[in-house]
């Protein structure tokens, strides 16, 4: 098992890599918000002219080429940008190929008075080939029962598998896993898709790595992964978290 941590532009880098070669791809890419994203001492732009075509599009056609021929490709975004990259999504993949549109709901943050306040993310999935992925149901985290009295001790005591839409609660300011990375996304939604959309030994892509969370999921589980970020202050968040593992 090993980490590897890549500083770079990360479609050139990309380019250099072999095909087939990860059996799972996540990425979780600035979401063209068109502010600049800043936490404690870090922050980047997040302001892209033609963001799908132009900054996305060759990254999601080099994540097709890379991924293996089980792979699956993991896409999180959230509502500006998410339906117009799953159309250019659909395009590379083949429609065939999406599998779940996964919302990830949680609550905080301030609330809007004049709208519906945004409180979920969306991830996409898509299988390299439909009929064959990797899906380690019997991996899955398991959830309490909101009335465990009503489904009898056997099914109380083992819990309901997630849907489609998942709860999770954000890093917490004063939590062990924050690092203060701006846009950090909780380990427990990585642990869920690297257990299950993967199995021991295999080979995990993130070229969007940001805090390394991806990273730290797959080392706890036993996979190999690959992190790419081009900013310098995201690789020394990224080895001073992995340390133990690099």
């Amino acid at each position: 098992m090993s980490i590897i941590i890549k500083q770079g532009e990360n479609l050139t880098l990309l380019r250099e890599m072999r095909s087939d070669s990860f059996d799972l791809i996540y990425i979780d890419p600035p979401f063209n918000t068109g502010k600049r994203q800043i936490r404690e001492d870090l922050s980047y732009e997040d302001r892209f002219e033609d963001f799908i075509e132009g900054f996305l599009g060759p990254r999601i056609k080099e994540a097709h080429r890379l991924l293996s021929p089980t792979g699956s490709f993991f896409l999180h975004l959230d509502y500006r940008e998410v339906h117009y990259a799953k159309v250019y999504t659909d395009k590379v993949f083949g429609r065939d190929s999406f599998m779940n549109e996964i919302v990830w709901s949680y609550d905080y943050g301030g609330r809007s008075k004049s709208r519906w306040p945004a409180k979920h993310d969306t991830i996409l999935w898509y299988a390299k080939d439909s009929d064959d992925y990797t899906f380690n149901y019997d991996a899955m985290d398991r959830l309490p029962y909101m009335a465990p009295g009503l489904v009898g001790p056997e099914k109380a005591a083992r819990g309901k598998t997630p849907t489609d839409v998942w709860w999770q609660t954000i890093v917490p300011t004063n939590g062990k896993e924050k690092t203060g990375y701006p846009t950090q996304k909780p380990r427990a939604i990585l642990e869920r898709i690297i257990k299950v959309h993967s199995n021991p030994g295999d080979r995990i892509l993130d070229f969007f790595a940001g805090s390394g969370t991806t990273g730290e999921a797959a080392a706890i589980h036993g996979r190999e992964c690959v992190l790419i970020d081009s900013n310098p202050e995201s690789i020394a968040i990224i080895k001073e978290r992995l340390k133990m593992w690099i």
